[in-house]
């Protein structure tokens, strides 16, 4: 439950920590913002706070058009600590709901669909299209503030396939029509930039240079406030490139897609790469409470994401029981071999049906090993690969660190205890005792900060 007192301090200092975590209606104008919004505070009697966005909108109140809530970092309070409801909005916002029916997200899920309107009615108080369809239309109003893209354009991005249902939900969801949103026109351009928020402290320096000692040539590239790489969703394929912006708490996404119907599932994975939505302070000061006083918390640390799951348990295979730099040599060499070549010159990861249909001989290593990669990669062809690598294990080859190292990079999976890697050990060599199930659900970011030390 939110604190109306906490609130009240927050949305009046305007920090930016809190932007995201809640939301705040005002009675009199029928508009809710973010509570780092730069109008004048309304008076207290005439404000409402929400969990999300979407709870404001279900309550009758139409986002802002100064702070733009569309563009706030997301609050875990959407999440819930319900495994079943993580992957069910993870879904969805992948598109399930606007390419397929409720009943077949159900199936993929397991659950019967009275189960997942009980779930979503309990955690976020809407039902699960209700849902969808709010985070098309925000998805599609940042999209008109910050693009040159035209309407129809922006419709099918979003996940509509009518142009009018389009324009009759964005009227409902956001009170404008989609065109009174562009009053000023926008040069066309073929790259796509978006404004991508987070809430500070962000551990930028530390993130950059664990991705750069990772860097694949062709693959990926990066300076001191860059990081892109070339990306793949299902058939569509493209690059990105994020600019740090720490005086604005934000990163500058400059996106090129060749299918804007994998726009959102792409934007949302960036957000993933990136660690946009972490709450680290809440994290940090659990963490606090089970470490050592003397121990050098890094502030604002961040999970250092992969593009996928696949992707990360092929790089976590090649690193078994060698060095980061060999493992690096491992892995450009598979992607020169066999990734897909770019109009730039440039190299996609190798899809699962190169990697199995290779004899990967040019790969260094056991025998063993490159049939483990082959078997992965011919799971994934046949779709027979769990959401969470954790569960890979059953596959001949992966061991315990592997998946745990995939689900890690590849979901961003927050409650990972890499208690056997090399580097942890050291680390937890230095202090007297800890118990790693106290960080719980944060134990990956632990493994990163004792990574750190």
């Amino acid at each position: 439950m939110l604190d109306p007192d906490r609130c009240r301090v927050a949305r009046l200092s305007r920090d930016a920590r809190f932007d995201g975590r809640f939301f705040v209606g005002v009675t009199t104008t029928g508009i809710y913002c973010r509570p780092i919004c730069p109008a004048r505070p309304p008076r207290d009697d005439n404000v409402r706070y929400f969990p999300s966005a979407v709870a404001a909108a279900q309550a009758g109140f139409r986002p802002c058009l100064r702070c733009r809530p569309d563009s706030a970092p997301e609050s875990p309070a959407w999440h819930g600590n319900h495994t079943t409801l993580r992957r069910a909005l993870r879904l969805i916002d992948e598109g399930a709901l606007s390419q397929a029916s409720l009943g077949a997200l159900c199936e993929r899920l397991g659950i019967g669909e009275r189960y997942l309107r009980l779930l979503f009615q309990h955690h976020l108080g809407v039902s699960p299209k209700a849902y969808a369809l709010h985070r098309q239309c925000l998805f599609a109003k940042q999209l008109l503030h910050q693009s040159a893209l035209p309407v129809a354009d922006i419709a099918y991005a979003s996940g509509f396939t009518s142009l009018r249902r389009f324009n009759d939900a964005f009227r409902r969801q956001v009170g404008h029509a989609p065109r009174e949103l562009r009053r000023t026109p926008r040069a066309p351009s073929e790259d796509l930039t978006l404004t991508l928020a987070y809430r500070p402290p962000y551990a930028w320096e530390w993130l950059r240079d664990f991705l750069a000692e990772r860097r694949i040539d062709k693959l990926e590239w990066g300076d001191e406030r860059h990081y892109g790489r070339y990306i793949q969703w299902g058939p569509a394929r493209g690059h990105f490139t994020a600019e740090h912006l720490p005086e604005r708490s934000c990163f500058r996404v400059t996106l090129t897609l060749d299918d804007l119907g994998a726009l959102s599932p792409v934007v949302r994975n960036i957000r993933r790469v990136l660690d946009l939505d972490a709450d680290t302070a809440l994290i940090e000061a659990q963490l606090q409470k089970m470490l050592p006083e003397e121990f050098p918390l890094v502030e604002g640390l961040r999970l250092p994401g992969l593009w996928s799951p696949f992707e990360a348990g092929i790089r976590a295979v090649l690193g078994q029981q060698v060095s980061v730099s060999a493992a690096r040599g491992h892995t450009t060499r598979l992607v020169e071999a066999l990734g897909e070549s770019t109009a730039e010159g440039g190299r996609h990861f190798p899809t699962p049906a190169r990697i199995a249909a290779s004899d990967l001989t040019f790969l260094r290593m056991p025998q063993a090993r490159r049939d483990c990669l082959r078997g992965l990669a011919q799971t994934e062809c046949e779709q027979r690969l769990d959401d969470d690598p954790r569960y890979w294990t059953t596959l001949k080859g992966i061991g315990a660190w592997s998946a745990d190292y995939a689900a890690l990079r590849g979901t961003s999976h927050p409650d990972i205890w890499l208690g056997g890697d090399l580097g942890v050990k050291r680390a937890l060599a230095a202090l007297d005792t800890l118990e790693p199930d106290l960080a719980a659900p944060w134990r990956s970011y632990l493994t990163l900060q004792l990574w750190s030390r």
